[in-house]
C-alpha cells in the first residue's frame, strides 16, 4: 500500500471516527432528557400523518421515526438533528406507492440506503451541503405547497384520485370531492386543529405556564377528547402494532428495474439533500441560542448515519427517512446539546408504541391533516415567503422558478432547475 493510500484510509477513518461524541453522549443528560421528550410529543402526529398520507399504514410512521431515529442521531454527523418521516419524502412516495404499492418500499429503502452509503464513503457530502441557499428556500417552499395538497383527501374523506402527478391527483381528488357529500365535520376538525394550533401560544400565555407544551399535540389530544365524547362519525387512524416487527423478505419481483432504480436514486438524493439541509438549520440556530462554540454537523458522517437509518428503516417495515427541519429546530429550541436528545426522542415514542396504542388508534385523520396543514403553512408563512423575495432579485427569482418546478414537475427536478437557474442568475 502506498503512503498516498495509507494517507487516504487514515483520514477517511478519521473522519467516521465517532469516539468523541459517544464519549461525552451524557455530558448534557439531563437538558437532552427534556428536549427528547418535546420533540418526541412533536413527531408522534408528524409520524402518523407522514405514513397516512404515504399510503402506508400510521404504525409505518411510527417504526420509522423509531428505528431511522435512533440510528441516525447514534451514527449522524450532527448534534442536534431528528430524522424520521418528513413531508418532502412524503412527496417522492406516495407516486412510488401509487405505482408499485406498499411493499416496494422495502427494497427501494433497501437500495437508497446503500446509495447514501455510497455518497459518504465517496465523500459527497461537502457537495450536496454547497447547494446556494435560494435553491434550497425554493426546494421547501415547493415542498409546502405538495404536503398542503397532500391532504385533501384526509380533509374531505374521500380516495385519493389515480395518478402519480402530485398537482394533477390533488385537482381530480379535489373535483370528484366537490362533487360528493361534503363531510362537514371533518372540514370542522381541519380548521378546529388550525385555531387550536395558532391560538395556543396566546393561551398559554394567559395561563402562565411556563412548560413548552407543543401546540400540535395540544390540538390533537383536545380533539381526539371531543370526536370521542360527541361520537362523532370520523375516519380514524386505527389498530397500531404494540411491537416493531422486523421484515428481512427482500423481493424485486414483479418490479419494473427501470422504474424502481429511478425511485432508489431519486430517494437517495432526497434524503441526502433534505438531512444536509436539515443539519446546516440546526448549525445555524445553535450558534444563536447555545453560548458555547458548538461544532459544525459533519456532513459525510451525517451521510453515513442516514445511510445506515434509511436501510435498518426499510427491514423494519418503515419509509425511508431523513433529517426534519421541524423538529430538528424543536429540539435545538428545547435546548438539546448532544445527539442523546434524539435518542430519547426515538425511545419516547417506542415507549408510545408499546404503552399508548390503543389511545393514538382513536385519533381522527381529519385531525392529523390539520396538524400537516399547519406545518405547510408555517414553512411557507407570508413572512419567510417574504424575506425570500426581498433579497436581490436575481435571487427572488431562482428562489421561484424552483418553488414552481418542484410543484409542476418533481423535486429532483426542481433542484437541478434551481441549480441551473441560479448558475445563469449569477453570469
Amino acid at each position: 500500500m502506498s503512503s498516498h493510500q495509507r494517507r487516504s484510509k487514515a483520514s477517511i477513518l478519521a473522519e467516521f471516527n465517532y469516539a468523541t461524541e459517544w464519549k461525552t453522549l451524557f455530558r448534557f443528560w439531563r437538558s437532552d432528557l427534556w428536549a427528547g421528550i418535546t420533540v418526541g410529543v412533536v413527531a408522534l402526529p408528524l409520524a402518523l400523518g407522514f405514513a397516512i398520507t404515504t399510503g402506508a399504514p400510521a404504525s409505518a410512521g411510527l417504526t420509522t421515526a423509531i428505528i431511522a431515529g435512533f440510528i441516525a442521531a447514534l451514527f449522524g454527523g450532527s448534534n442536534f438533528q431528528v430524522s424520521g418521516p418528513t413531508g418532502a419524502m412524503t412527496v417522492v412516495l406516495v407516486p412510488i406507492v401509487s405505482k408499485y404499492g406498499i411493499d416496494s418500499l422495502i427494497p427501494i429503502g433497501i437500495g437508497a440506503g446503500l446509495l447514501i452509503l455510497v455518497m459518504a464513503f465517496l465523500r459527497l457530502g461537502r457537495f450536496i451541503d454547497s447547494v446556494p441557499w435560494s435553491v434550497m428556500e425554493g426546494f421547501t417552499l415547493g415542498i409546502a405547497v405538495i404536503i398542503a395538497l397532500q391532504q385533501i383527501p384526509l380533509i374531505f374523506e374521500v380516495g385519493k384520485a389515480e395518478g402519480s402527478h402530485t398537482l394533477g391527483v390533488a385537482i381530480d381528488t379535489l373535483n370528484f370531492a366537490l362533487h360528493q357529500e361534503i363531510k362537514v365535520i371533518s372540514i370542522a376538525l381541519v380548521l378546529s386543529t388550525l385555531l387550536v394550533k395558532w391560538s395556543w401560544p396566546a393561551i398559554r400565555e394567559k395561563l402562565g405556564l411556563k412548560a413548552h407544551i407543543p401546540a400540535s399535540i395540544i390540538a390533537v389530544v383536545f380533539l381526539t377528547i371531543i370526536s370521542e365524547v360527541l361520537d362523532l362519525k370520523v375516519d380514524r387512524i386505527g389498530n397500531l402494532p404494540r411491537n416493531l416487527e422486523f421484515k428481512f423478505e427482500v423481493s424485486f419481483s414483479g418490479l419494473p428495474m427501470s422504474g424502481i432504480v429511478y425511485a432508489i436514486i431519486v430517494v437517495a438524493l432526497l434524503g441526502a439533500i433534505e438531512s444536509l439541509l436539515s443539519a446546516r438549520v440546526a448549525d445555524g440556530m445553535a450558534r444563536k441560542t447555545i453560548d458555547h462554540e458548538q461544532q459544525k454537523h459533519q456532513p459525510n458522517k451525517e451521510l453515513l448515519g442516514q445511510g445506515f437509518a434509511t436501510i435498518a428503516s426499510a427491514f423494519a417495515g418503515g419509509l425511508p427517512a431523513t433529517g426534519a427541519i421541524a423538529r430538528t429546530s424543536v429540539n435545538v429550541r428545547s435546548g438539546a446539546r448532544t445527539r442523546l436528545a434524539a435518542m430519547i426522542h426515538a425511545a419516547f415514542l417506542l415507549l408510545v408504541v408499546l404503552l399508548l396504542a390503543p389511545l393514538v388508534s382513536i385519533i381522527p385523520t381529519a385531525v392529523l391533516a390539520g396538524v400537516l396543514l399547519g406545518t405547510s403553512l408555517r414553512i411557507a408563512s407570508p413572512r419567510s415567503v417574504k424575506e425570500a423575495l426581498t433579497t436581490t432579485k436575481a435571487e427572488a427569482v431562482v428562489y421561484l422558478i424552483t418553488a414552481v418546478s418542484v410543484v409542476a414537475i418533481d423535486l429532483i427536478w426542481g433542484i437541478v432547475i434551481g441549480l441551473i437557474a441560479h448558475k445563469v442568475a449569477k453570469k
